[in-house]
């Protein structure tokens, strides 16, 4: 199978809900990207019921890779996929996915449905291919490298509870059923926050260390190693879940939540404090050394502050990747209807922790905004250059505070899975559009 020349690929639109109706659309020709992304917004709006849009397209050999995370072939999430491919083979296009080694499958998630998953799960992920670009088309390590034409599939019948389906994008008529794929999206989302979610922790990590080798902080040393100690029992749930198991004590998660939720009550004390602070400013303008009391080491890239904001985005990571996987263990208790009660899960359960990372964000933002006067013991004084530019390298400092990215959900995401030669799975972090 190719993308390249004009090529085409298969695209499912998928249910979450037994019952769901589509709108009648007339789909006699293959579909353009654009011609696609229209429709994905008229099944948002007028379905019964959350849709997706899958599509399986070969795997660029030069594609850039990214992190993510691995499932072996036997895992539900690869069986439940190549169920999907299997029962609409009888379509060339969709035999020519079945006979392929490497496929990368593409979830489409419309924003009216993304935006129930609440804030702060996805944002752009950057491309290294392209430079200052973000992932969208198919992208190699010389750029993008195919434009597709997709093949809307014919559903399928569906089988027993559980069983995923294909159903086709703009062939059903007014009031038809819908065949559930609740299993598969329930897993492609899971899976793909879990690893946005895992990216921002090893950022984190990353920044933490960096940061911990220059200030020798013994204290922040501690919440660096019992925080990250939390990663293994994480890690090990997470496969677990995935496999539909259950997590036991065993595992060690009941204490891994407790590590996490003591952190982010000392994000929370620690921004209480810093609003606080920005609070008593008067008309927006403070001396440096009255800046450095209440955030000590805030004009230094390497200071405590910079510590404290790493530590806090550790903390907001690591809780993530816990909510998807409560998330995840209500979907699986009621095999009805597990996408609701995953979505219902994570809305409810991240609330907080993304009103925490919007309170930094503001907290940036505001510092951002502040503007630096002299020190008040040089009022009557004519200023060195020396203490002019110190002055002026605090102020860029303090601009490069605002935050460069936004937290809103109101945006397609897109789920990336890269299928291996030998079955095995590697679900991208979800992104948005």
């Amino acid at each position: 199978m190719s993308d390249n020349g004009g090529a085409v690929v298969p695209v499912w639109t998928l249910s979450t809900k037994q019952g769901a109706t589509v709108p009648a659309f007339a789909a006699d020709e293959p579909l353009s990207p654009e011609r696609l992304s229209e429709l994905r917004g008229a099944l948002a709006a007028f379905a019964s019921a959350p849709l997706v849009t899958l599509e399986a397209h070969s795997l660029p050999t030069t594609r850039g890779r990214t992190k993510g995370l691995p499932l072996d072939a036997v895992s539900p999430l690869a069986q439940e996929l190549s169920r999907l491919v299997a029962r609409s083979s009888q379509e060339p296009v969709v035999a020519q996915v079945a006979q392929s080694s490497e496929v990368l499958y593409r979830m489409h998630v419309p924003a009216k449905v993304a935006s129930e998953f609440g804030k702060g799960l996805v944002k752009q992920m950057p491309s290294k291919a392209v430079d200052g670009g973000v992932y969208g088309d198919l992208v190699g390590s010389t750029g993008v490298v195919a434009k597709a034409t997709l093949v809307p599939v014919q559903a399928a019948t569906a089988g027993a509870k559980g069983t995923v389906v294909g159903a086709a994008a703009g062939t059903a008529a007014t009031g038809t059923a819908v065949a559930v794929a609740a299993p598969l999206v329930l897993m492609a989302v899971a899976v793909s926050a879990s690893a946005y979610a895992d990216n921002e922790r090893q950022r984190a990590v990353e920044n933490i260390t960096e940061l911990l080798e220059k200030l020798h902080s013994d204290k922040l040393e501690a919440e660096r190693s019992e925080l990250d100690g939390c990663r293994d029992a994480i890690d090990k749930a997470t496969t677990l879940l995935l496999d539909r198991g259950k997590v036991g004590a065993s595992l060690g998660l009941d204490s891994a939540v407790h590590a996490i939720s003591t952190a982010t009550e000392n994000a929370e004390r620690r921004v209480n404090k810093w609003e606080k602070a920005l609070d008593s400013v008067v008309d927006n303008r403070v001396d440096v050394a009255e800046l450095e009391t209440a955030f000590p080491g805030i004009i230094d890239d390497a200071g405590e502050f910079r510590a404290h904001l790493e530590l806090a985005a550790l903390a907001i990571a690591l809780k993530r990747r816990v909510v998807v996987l409560q998330g995840v263990e209500a979907g699986q208790s009621d095999e009805d209807n597990p996408f609701e009660n995953f979505v219902r899960s994570l809305r409810d359960d991240q609330q907080r922790i993304s009103d925490l990372e919007n309170r930094i964000a503001n907290v940036l933002r505001r510092l951002s905004q502040i503007e630096l006067r002299s020190p008040t013991r040089l009022l009557d004084k004519v200023m060195t250059r020396k203490q002019v530019d110190s002055l002026l390298e605090s102020s860029y400092r303090l601009r490069a505070l605002a935050p460069s990215y936004s937290t809103t959900s109101d945006a397609d995401v897109v789920i990336e899975i890269e299928k291996h030669r030998d079955g095995s799975l590697l679900v991208l972090p979800a992104r948005t559009t």
